[in-house]
């Protein structure tokens, strides 16, 4: 069968033809729709059944009101799974730590004498909230001598700083003294660690003591700490040959060697000075107010 070409031209502008004769009808020519006839409640009736089931969920009621009960149950859509013999998983601030950091054992020697001094901390509790325990003080000629020990609670106030409250009790010299003891602790910026303590002692008594420590990583396993620590009182205690104000301060450099994280021996050199009433009471003594002390010892913490 043979088709002629015109007949195809013509069917095809015929066709042409119509398609645009309709797009360019009037909207006069178009008859209008008159919705007011038009039956709105049907279109509100039930919605068709599609064939999933939602499980009877009000999907409004979570747009501000009360939500499901079992809205935050993790197993509520698992199908009957959950961790079997596995333990589930906890939060970190919901898990007990503890840990004992010997910051500071070691052996001084100044021009006159030799003994040794020891600073401790140890921790137990969460994240957010745990008891310290504070130690630190010397040992000469066999006996304990100015020992200083704190008991407080912790409590976390930023990613980095720890405000503490407690007490602290002063040992090694008669008689003793017992201290309503708050502060912070923790790292300041530019890797500075701070601790900074102020006391409430009985009569009236208070005092301020502040350490300051930086690390500095000549190699991975080389570390230079620079530390200071000052101690002030806000009055004279002659029994305890303490004077009012800046009583003592010392600032020295540590070079330790990290055999392993946990164990690192260290050697260094420290300026320790008395000053005012303080002072006073160790020259009446015969002991020097200002010394040059080299120090040798261990720093460890499990």
């Amino acid at each position: 069968m043979t088709i002629n070409g015109k007949v195809i031209v013509v069917a095809v502008v015929t066709v042409l033809g119509i398609s645009c004769a309709g797009a360019q009808e009037p909207a006069a020519a178009r008859p209008e729709m008159d919705h007011s006839k038009m039956d709105h409640g049907a279109m509100s009736g039930p919605a068709p059944d599609t064939g999933h089931d939602m499980g009877g969920m009000d999907h409004g009621s979570m747009q501000g009101g009360s939500p499901p009960p079992d809205a935050r149950d993790p197993h509520a859509y698992s199908g009957g799974y959950d961790f079997g013999p596995i333990s589930p998983p906890r939060m970190g601030d919901v898990h007990n730590f503890h840990g004992l950091m010997i910051d500071r054992l070691e052996r001084i020697r100044t021009r006159d004498n030799s003994y040794t001094e020891y600073d401790l901390q140890a921790w137990f509790g969460r994240d957010y909230d745990r008891a310290v325990l504070k130690a630190e003080g010397e040992v000469d000629g066999g006996r304990l001598h100015d020992a200083r020990t704190e008991l407080l609670w912790g409590h976390a106030i930023a990613a980095y700083w720890n405000t503490q409250l407690g007490v602290r009790h002063d040992g090694g010299i008669e008689p003793s003294r017992t201290w309503l003891a708050f502060g912070v602790q923790g790292l300041a910026p530019y890797w500075f660690e701070m601790d900074i303590t102020g006391y409430i002692g009985e009569h009236g008594r208070t005092a301020l003591s502040v350490e300051a420590e930086y690390e500095l990583l000549l190699t991975q396993k080389l570390i230079l700490q620079p530390r200071l620590e000052a101690n002030f009182y806000g009055k004279r205690d002659a029994e305890r040959e303490l004077g009012s104000g800046l009583s003592d301060l010392v600032a020295g450099v540590r070079l330790r060697y990290e055999i392993r994280r946990e164990f690192a021996p260290y050697v260094g050199v420290e300026r320790s000075g008395k000053f005012g009433g303080t002072a006073d009471f160790a020259r009446d003594k015969g002991n020097q107010a200002m010394a040059t002390r080299v120090v040798a010892g261990l720093r460890f913490w499990f």
